[in-house]
């Protein structure tokens, strides 16, 4: 957003041009009436947010008199206007992000990596201290697929031009016949907006949300690659003796599109298959063409500058080894070695396309074994241009290419796979039958089960006379194709086996009992040895995250487990999830719960020796761990930070982040930028008493939020109050919205959990709790809220917790939100619930704003606080509507087509409403 007075007034011309522009759509398609009513809309919700009780209740009045029709034209329009403005608040973004970095030069940018090493410097840190901390530092970001992606491929696309052509228009300034011929391009593509169905027909397959996830590659390919150059350019000015390690690489891309099968019975192992041989596709075809690229541009002949012994020698070599190679380079420029040179590992790229996961398949004479065998082949051309003075043109041209085989290899994304514990240990039990190792119905307790997999583990399956049930069979097709593709495509294709829900120890132990059976697949393997899976619980609720260290104790006390981490290194990873923990205990409580489990996990690894990278499962909304990336990794406790992470990126973060080349730069140099510091600072534990602080805050918070969530009547207000109905009919994502068919709450995923509550303008899974807590410490113990004050500005921790929870009682609406609660107004209890949660939203507003410091929330960003009341009087009419059409639809429609039709309105009003907020769940 703006930076300044000049800024922020040309962000309002942006937008006023775009208004008129969506105006005169409005009017060509709708009529003067249409606009004339989207005016009258907006006025009316203008008055309101003033305080004009009256426009309030005209408001209301007015949207209960239209029909459908009418409806559907406010609610498209307020709806474009919203992606319209965050198109201009991205622009600004980037308007003033280049104006920050043309001031500061050629100082470095705040946040940047030459920021991080120049802090370094300024600190005095050697060159072999900044070695250390450089070969720490190791970041994944995993891209989910969660269903939280409600805008459809064919609007952002749309979106993205207009983003091109307003950047074009920039480049005209003052160009009168050129501005008026690009002014028809973008009411030319208001116009294909406006008659855009922004409503998918149907939910995306899991590999429509894989090729989504690849849209977004072209972006990553370029900005990744900047990021090692940006890396090695600030070593290089202050720290020239430092090098960059190879593996891990700085940073890399995992995902979960396609792997994913936990709750989705559409992840089967051949779609599983058909990702990964997707993912391994698309890697090649883009080291193909970078390769036919550098070809055509390295002209460099024989005759004008010869080439070092080394690459010739490479290129005789190479014919010897492939005959058929050899008659093809017969054919290329004799004298130009660098050509035939990239020839050859073309034509080594086209066989290592060929390579099969079919049973008994072998690879073709020629093909690179590995993405490391091509990295050493493209580095023979890079020593050469070096040993011939080119060291611009290795820099520029080549160097990139051997960060993306870096970053990328041969899979694009690692793909994780991930499934529920209870999920296997069904299957564990079915096949123990199978083998009459127990008996059918036996109960087990962890110690036997335990017991059971070590003894039986690696013990052949029987596979003829036993009929399994579809579970057990999809699991061994599984984990067949897993181990296919280990020896195939090799294990730097799949990333950790993610187990859900872990609870125990044998959950662990389970899915190392199904990979060692997998051995024996097409008659196994000389390298099966060598192929080692990682295994990564994932703790997600309260209680499994507090007996998460005595889990992993359990883990690493078993011998064949420490054996098989041996293989790995030593290098354990474990997922804590930030979504299913803040939904089972309330934001506070499942903040400080994290934060302590990840220091007693790190306690335990150090005990037994091993190195521990956290899987950070946040999502994209403040509700599910959503926030700042740089700082949430700022507040990661530094006790428990080794420099190696994983994050996911999920939902319409994705878009947010990657669509433009220049803020997916930013966003990722700032990811690599908090973590070269964070990794850097020196370990030390909050003071006692904060540590004692927080225990508080989190079992005070922990209660209330059970006590609001427990009411005997909140399942059935919950309901009623909220628009969950309708999102989980939204085709928006592959996966279903609950793992079982249930209507019980604890049943319903996080991420509808999330959405629901952000649509009604509660946004209550990122901040209730809170103010009673505090509330609770400050009454008994006055001097607390000194203490919670000291907190804030010093413990970073507790800094990004109240930050987060500033911003989603900002965005939250009471006024709004008591629309929702007139719906539920007809259960026993459902006053006593609405109170509660305005009470709470009373007493944490004023909680934060006494420890902050601030008289209103957010004061200290307020940019934001200018966006969010600018785009509150476009969100606030369409929550009204959305409201007026559940009513609608409870009242029960005259026919079939009616209904549909209030449906498919509601709907809208739920893309609208995640437009306007800039996010969903």
């Amino acid at each position: 957003m703006a930076a300044n007075g000049d800024s922020h007034s040309e962000l309002r011309r942006e937008i006023d041009d775009l208004g008129r522009m969506v105006g005169t759509t409005i009017t060509r398609f709708a009529g003067d009436a249409g606009l004339e009513l989207v005016e009258k809309v907006r006025g009316l919700a203008r008055s309101m947010r003033e305080g004009n009780a009256e426009a309030g209740a005209s408001l209301k009045s007015l949207l209960a008199e239209l029909d459908e029709a009418q409806l559907k034209i406010v609610v498209r329009s307020f709806s474009i206007f919203l992606e319209l403005a965050n198109v201009a608040e991205d622009r600004q973004r980037i308007r003033t992000l280049q104006q920050r970095e043309e001031a500061s030069f050629p100082e470095p940018r705040k946040e940047s990596i030459r920021d991080a090493i120049a802090a370094f410097k300024s600190r005095g840190l050697t060159a072999s201290e900044v070695q250390t901390l450089v070969n720490r530092v190791a970041i994944e970001l995993v891209l989910t697929a969660h269903p939280t992606e409600a805008k459809r491929r064919s609007v952002r696309r749309i979106l993205r031009r207009i983003h091109k052509t307003l950047a074009e228009r920039d480049e005209q300034q003052g160009q009168s016949r050129q501005q008026a011929r690009i002014n028809r391009h973008l009411q030319s593509e208001m116009e294909m907006l406006w008659q855009t169905d922004f409503i998918r027909p149907r939910r995306p397959t899991v590999l429509d949300e894989v090729m989504r996830g690849l849209a977004f590659l072209p972006v990553l390919w370029e900005e990744a690659p900047a990021l090692l150059d940006e890396l090695r350019q600030a070593l290089q000015a202050d720290y020239p003796t430092v090098k960059l390690q190879h593996d891990p690489p700085l940073i890399r891309y995992g995902s979960w599109m396609g792997g994913d099968r936990d709750g989705n019975p559409f992840v089967t192992p051949e779609v599983t298959q058909q990702t990964l041989e997707r993912l391994r596709r698309t890697a090649i075809d883009l080291h193909l063409e970078t390769g036919r690229q550098l070809s055509k541009y390295l002209s460099i002949s024989d005759r004008e500058t010869p080439p070092p012994p080394a690459l010739t020698e490479a290129i005789r070599r190479v014919g010897a080894q492939f005959p058929e190679l050899a008659e093809e380079l017969k054919s290329q420029r004799p004298l130009e070695s660098y050509r035939q040179w990239f020839h050859a590992i073309e034509w080594r790229l086209g066989k290592t396309a060929a390579v099969s996961l079919a049973g008994g398949a072998t690879p073709p004479p020629g093909a690179y074994q590995s993405a490391s065998e091509l990295w050493a082949d493209v580095n023979v051309a890079a020593t050469a241009l070096l040993a011939t003075r080119n060291s611009t043109t290795e820099a520029v041209e080549v160097q990139p290419w051997l960060d993306q085989i870096l970053l990328f290899g041969f899979h694009t994304e690692r793909l994780d796979v991930r499934q529920h514990s209870g999920v296997y240990r069904a299957v564990i039990d079915e096949l123990w039958q199978a083998m009459g190792v127990v008996e059918a119905g036996a109960t087990l307790d962890e110690a036997t089960r335990c017991d059971r997999l070590l003894q039986t583990i690696g013990r052949p399956i029987p596979t003829t006379g036993v009929e399994l049930s579809p579970a057990a069979k999809e699991t061994l097709d599984l984990f067949t194709l897993l181990r296919r593709v280990g020896r195939r495509f090799g294990m730097s294709a799949l990333g950790g086996h993610v187990i859900s829900m872990t609870e125990y120890a044998s959950d662990i132990l389970t899915v190392l009992w199904l990979w060692r059976a997998s051995e024996t697949v097409d008659g196994g393997d000389r390298a099966d040895a060598q192929l080692l899976l990682p295994i990564v619980p994932l703790f997600e609720t309260i209680d499994d995250l507090k007996g998460a260290a005595a889990t992993f104790r359990a883990m690493l006390e078993k011998p064949a487990y420490r054996e098989h981490l041996r293989g790995l290194k030593n290098q354990q990873m474990i997922m804590i999830g930030y979504s299913d923990s803040t939904k089972d205990g309330g934001y506070v409580a499942a903040q400080w719960c994290l934060f302590q489990s990840q220091i007693e996990l790190q306690q335990i690894a150090d005990e037994f020796g091993v190195t521990l990278t956290f899987f950070h499962g946040r999502g994209g909304a403040l509700g599910r761990g959503g926030g700042p990336a740089a700082r949430s990794i700022l507040s990661l406790p530094t006790e428990a930070f080794s420099g190696s992470l994983r994050l996911t990126e999920q939902g319409e973060v994705l878009a947010e982040r990657y669509d433009n080349p220049y803020i997916a730069h930013r966003h990722l140099e700032q990811v690599a930028w908090s973590t070269l510091t964070a990794v850097s600072r020196r370990s030390r534990q909050a003071p006692t008493e904060w540590q004692e602080a927080m225990d508080r805050l989190g079992a005070e918070s922990l209660a209330a939020y059970r006590k609001f969530v427990d009411h005997p009547a909140f399942g059935e207000y919950y309901r009623l109050a909220t628009p969950i109905n309708a999102i989980e009919r939204l085709p928006i994502g592959s996966r279903p919205s609950k793992r079982k068919a249930s209507g019980r709450i604890e049943d319903l995923r996080a991420i509808p959990w999330v959405f629901s509550w952000t649509q009604n303008r509660c946004i209550i899974p990122a901040w209730y709790g809170i103010g009673s807590a505090c509330e609770a410490l400050t009454t008994a113990e006055p001097s607390m809220a000194a203490i919670l004050a000291n907190m804030y500005r010093q413990w970073s921790f507790f800094t990004a917790m109240i930050d987060n929870a500033s911003l989603a009682l900002a965005k939250a609406n009471m006024t709004v939100f008591k629309q929702y609660a007139e719906l539920a107004a007809g259960i026993a209890g459902a006053d006593e619930l609405t109170a509660s949660i305005v009470a709470e939203y009373d007493r944490s507003r004023r909680a934060i704003l006494t420890i902050t410091g601030n008289r209103e929330l957010l004061d200290e960003v307020p940019w934001l606080q200018r966006s969010i009341n600018i785009r509150n009087g476009y969100v606030d009419p369409l929550n009204m509507i959305q409201v007026e059409l559940l009513q609608r639809a409870a009242r029960g429609a005259a026919t079939p087509e009616r209904q549909e039709e209030l449906e498919y309105l509601t709907n809208l009003t739920v893309k609208g409403l995640s437009t306007g907020m800039r996010t969903t769940g």
